[in-house]
């Protein structure tokens, strides 16, 4: 009989609704079940798409013997980590602490007033050199209830007070509400030093990349590097080696396994150095946010094979990922049922199963250019995965395919203009991909994510800048209406107009988890990235609202920056500060571009006297992470990005116009031809009126921003007015004028 998961929309908690656990949902339930039978909670964390919560709910939650320990002696509450990251956030904070590691699955041992006294991630079925079995813990920790509870509960209480005291400590002190401007200038410069030589001596300069195994792809450490390279500029030794070492590991991932050559799109990670053998589930928000790294790639090096691989990853998303409806799909999983199993009468599922080949197939597909394709991509009659690299076993014959040469090396060995052998390799391609779909796909994890769904827009928004309207699949301009369809499906479906407030997800119908920061934070910057990219003033009217819903939830009055989740839930015992840029950026480093570029956008005045509002709050927002950023600067990139905005005058390209005339778009597309100092992009033109008030938007503009107000067409052309500190230069109306200029 089901538990009481079955009643949840969350993919990963209808995952365990048939185990033999008595799985609550996190909740006031859960808790008061707890407090009336006097029992601890086990609290498991983790996420529909995980490969090793796959592993630890066939070891241990389908299994009988473990269910009636649990039921016995314990609460036992799933959380899905990408619909509470709050909960996740807290108890992940716990075990890192403890454990000097962290991952999921995530399990954690609670007093009924949600207090950890015990955790870790993945437990093995039974006892293993160095690492407990999962039933031994269980039954350890049901003993120590019983006959050392009073400790296990006082632990629990050291343990908050701890964790509070650290995060509210020395590191986290009371941001100055006016930061010097002179120190902070000091300290921006020491830090930035410290950050590019940690980068440059973390190169893996055979891979790419930074570090060893495993080697995931951190989108803001990319962001961070081609930031030193647009200010720093070519000729400076500092910017070319920030930009070869960002091209280097962009390189690496796309040669790798790590990169779906078949389909489209970046696996989570690779378990070695090498970039070779992923992890192999696909998550939006890497998709989102590498497609950002491949573009501005593009833009630095002017290397067509950057924009390529950009187009590979969002159309892959737009393909595979997009909801009817508008919206993106979380994640497709890294298991996935091995074809022919069913039929054969025993469904087996590995990871991976989905995308890796036998050479037999491949030969089969390819016919006479299957050793062409086969010596480009490393495929081996008895496989190419080695068996240190194959812990579980499930390569064995299998290949996964990763660019062991470049494309003209393989060209020359077989004697093929390289044309022709890119149109071979292309060709290839095409048909292993027509075969691997009819294989069974991987489980999607279906539920739109507010968060995620606002870097996906970022990214297609910057795409239809960087590659321009006649790109794509289907032209640019598809990848600019993918961007619009997402956020008006979440204006429609995940935004309450009549409290201002965010939801989480979407999954049969909305779900009643409100917005976190990161909600905030992603979508406010995706609208920015969209009003740029369409001078579409709705989205920066909906931005400038939730920038002031985003301060009023989560704002640290006393310290700056923002806090993960809203004061309002009793059960987060701990109210945290993101303070790393990890898988997905912090949401205060985050907030703190996004407010600085309203404060260019909608702020008269200058660097040198800032107005109060979004300058002062976005520099107390990097004030506020001042010894984090200080210390280990390396552990926050894309805060470091908005030290840019912080010290320096804010840059405008203002263009007067028609935004859909062909002359208008000739003027924007320029502006992304290449990286550099960034610059707020305004469009001003005398229509259309706001709905709400009959208000133009040039009169919107002009009473925000009254220097603009002069600002018209010449001659009935397409006028770019480009200022920096709100002095403007000489109007130009062609792109090789305001080349000039830029």
């Amino acid at each position: 009989m089901p538990n009481a998961l079955a009643r949840e929309k969350s993919p990963y908690l209808r995952q365990h609704a048939d185990n033999p656990v008595d799985w609550l949902p996190w909740g006031e339930a859960a808790f008061a079940k707890a407090r009336a039978e006097h029992k601890p909670i086990f609290l498991s964390i983790g996420y529909s798409t995980c490969h090793w919560c796959h592993v630890m709910a066939h070891e241990s939650f389908e299994n009988p013997e473990t269910a009636k320990i649990l039921n016995e002696h314990f609460v036992s509450v799933k959380v899905d980590r990408e619909e509470r990251p709050d909960v996740d956030k807290v108890y992940m904070a716990y075990v890192q602490a403890m454990t000097g590691h962290g991952g999921w699955p995530l399990s954690a041992w609670l007093t009924p007033e949600l207090k950890p006294f015990y955790g870790g991630t993945y437990f093995p079925p039974e006892d293993r050199p160095g690492r407990p079995g999962f039933p031994g813990i269980l039954g350890a920790i049901a003993n120590g209830w019983v006959k050392d509870h009073d400790k296990l509960v006082a632990e629990g209480e050291r343990i908050i007070t701890t964790l509070r005291d650290f995060y509210s400590g020395p590191g986290a002190r009371h941001a100055d509400a006016a930061p010097d401007e002179r120190k902070l200038i000091e300290a921006a410069s020491e830090a930035l030093g410290k950050a590019c030589e940690y980068f440059f001596e973390a190169y893996d300069v055979a891979n790419g990349g930074f570090g060893g195994a495993p080697k995931f792809p951190r989108a803001s450490n990319l962001d961070f590097l081609f930031r030193v390279a647009a200010l720093q500029g070519p000729t400076n030794d500092t910017g070319s080696e920030a930009l070869r070492l960002a091209v280097g590991t962009l390189r690496g991932m796309a040669r790798g396994g790590i990169h779906d050559h078949v389909g489209g799109g970046f696996h989570r990670y690779a378990v070695d150095e090498t970039w070779f053998v992923p992890h192999f589930e696909k998550m939006l928000y890497d998709q989102a946010q590498i497609a950002v790294n491949y573009l501005e790639a593009r833009q630095a090096s002017g290397d067509e094979r950057f924009a390529w691989l950009a187009r590979d990853i969002l159309d892959y998303v737009v393909r595979d990922l997009r909801s009817p409806a508008g919206g993106f799909y979380t994640a497709e999983d890294a298991d996935s049922e091995v074809a022919g199993s069913a039929a054969a009468g025993k469904p087996e599922h590995a990871e991976g199963a989905f995308y890796v080949w036998t050479k037999a197939e491949i030969v089969a597909v390819l016919g006479r250019h299957a050793e062409f394709f086969c010596n480009h991509f490393g495929v081996e009659e008895n496989g190419n995965v080695a068996a240190r690299l194959d812990p579980q076993g499930e390569f064995p014959g299998k290949n996964i395919l990763v660019q062991r040469r470049s494309l003209l090396e393989t060209a020359k060995e077989f004697a093929l203009e390289p044309e022709a052998a890119n149109n071979v390799l292309v060709a290839g391609l095409a048909q292993l991909r027509e075969l691997r779909n009819q294989r069974p796909r991987p489980h999607l994890d279906d539920k739109i994510l507010t968060a995620n769904n606002g870097l996906m827009i970022s990214a297609l928004a910057k795409a239809y800048q960087v590659l321009g309207p006649a790109d794509g699949a289907t032209g640019g301009g598809e990848y600019l209406a993918a961007a619009v369809r997402a956020a008006e499906f979440l204006q429609r479906e995940l935004y309450a107009e009549d409290r201002g407030i965010l939801f989480r997800t979407w999954r049969e119908g909305r779900g009643t988890t409100e917005g976190f920061a990161e909600d905030y934070a992603f979508l406010i910057q995706g609208l920015l990235d969209l009003y740029e990219a369409s001078f579409d003033w709705r989205w920066l009217q909906w931005a400038v609202r939730l920038q002031a819903k985003m301060d009023e939830l989560f704002w640290d009055e006393a310290r700056g920056g923002y806090f993960n989740s809203a004061a309002s839930d009793a059960s987060i015992v701990l109210r945290l500060r993101e303070d790393y840029d990890g898988a997905e950026p912090a949401p205060s480093s985050v907030a703190a571009i996004n407010l600085l570029r309203l404060a260019a956008m909608l702020e008269p005045g200058s660097a040198a006297a800032p107005t109060a509002g979004y300058r002062e709050r976005g520099r107390r927002c990097i004030e506020g992470f001042r010894v984090q950023w200080t210390n280990s600067p390396q552990a926050l990139p894309r805060l470091l990005c908005a030290l840019e905005l912080a010290l320096d005058a804010p840059r405008h390209l203002v263009l007067a116009g028609d935004p859909k005339a062909g002359d208008f778009q000739a003027l924007a597309a320029v502006v992304h031809e290449r990286i550099g100092p960034r610059r707020v992009l305004l469009a001003l033109r005398d229509g259309p009126k706001d709905n709400s008030d009959s208000t133009t938007e040039r009169q919107w503009w002009t009473a925000r921003a009254p220097w603009m107000a002069e600002m018209k067409p010449l001659q009935g052309r397409a006028t770019a007015y480009l200022c920096e500190d709100f002095a403007c230069q000489s109007p130009v109306c062609t792109p090789e004028e305001l080349r000039r200029l830029l």
